[in-house]
């Protein structure tokens, strides 16, 4: 078993989803948690209550990672409450699935950029930063970077640069042992846009039939391969992007 014993994980959009999942994982693991969340306070003392019954110290920092402003003060309350931080998780994102190219705004095309784009490319340069020597630095990145989705445009094209980021950064940073890579997940189920029972059918059954394995990935899925990512195991695996998507083609 992978350990992350005295390490400290701080995790963007942490309070549910994903972000939660990979939380959890690491607190399982030994390490010590940052919880980020934007507006769900609820969600986030949840999550929190559930990794202190793992017996590791954990606190929630709000922080919109739309604001700069936000994301330096998640950083900088981090490393006041625990000294260090060695991995960063770039999780927090929105979604926008099933609007034409043609019926997408400009408030909808703002504000996915600002927060999968501009939010991503900033907590990854105040990771670069704050991180500490041999730390682990992971995207959370979306399958549509790889294969285009009708509907897609927008949030697809919002995710693309910070999966090009990772690999600069990992040239960049690569020097002092610090890893750079991405996690490229399928459609989660139960999680997200597909978090509600019967959301989206027109959608859930064009990606099924994408998928040889039959079905859509789930959180532990994704979980899985951050835990590799963030340990020993991914020591030399540097500006890399790994398909979680069950061999789909779309």
């Amino acid at each position: 078993m992978n350990s992350l014993k005295n390490k400290v994980a701080l995790i963007t959009g942490s309070a549910r989803g994903l972000g939660k999942a990979i939380a959890e994982r690491y607190a399982a693991l030994g390490a010590d948690i940052v919880i980020n969340y934007s507006r769900d306070k609820a969600s986030a003392d949840e999550v929190v209550s559930n990794i202190k019954a793992m017996g590791v110290h954990v606190i929630a920092i709000q922080a919109d990672v739309s604001k700069v402003a936000d994301i330096e003060k998640l950083f900088t309350e981090a490393k006041k409450e625990f000294g260090k931080i060695d991995i960063v998780v770039a999780n927090a994102g929105i979604e926008m699935v099933e609007t034409p190219v043609v019926d997408f705004t400009e408030e909808q095309f703002d504000r996915l950029f600002s927060i999968n784009t501009k939010g991503t490319y900033f907590t990854m340069q105040q990771a670069a930063k704050q991180i500490e020597d041999n730390g682990r630095i992971i995207y959370i990145a979306s399958s549509t970077t790889s294969f285009p989705v009708t509907g897609m445009a927008v949030y697809g094209g919002s995710k693309t640069t910070p999966r090009y980021l990772v690999d600069i950064l990992s040239k960049e940073i690569g020097y002092r042992g610090v890893t750079v890579n991405s996690i490229i997940p399928f459609a989660v189920d139960h999680s997200g846009i597909f978090a509600e029972e019967g959301s989206y059918p027109r959608l859930r059954k064009q990606l099924l039939d994408s998928c040889p394995m039959g079905r859509l990935a789930e959180v532990e899925d994704v979980a899985n391969v951050a835990e590799f990512f963030a340990s020993d195991l991914s020591s030399f695996v540097n500006g890399q992007h790994l398909l979680v998507n069950g061999g789909a083609t779309n």
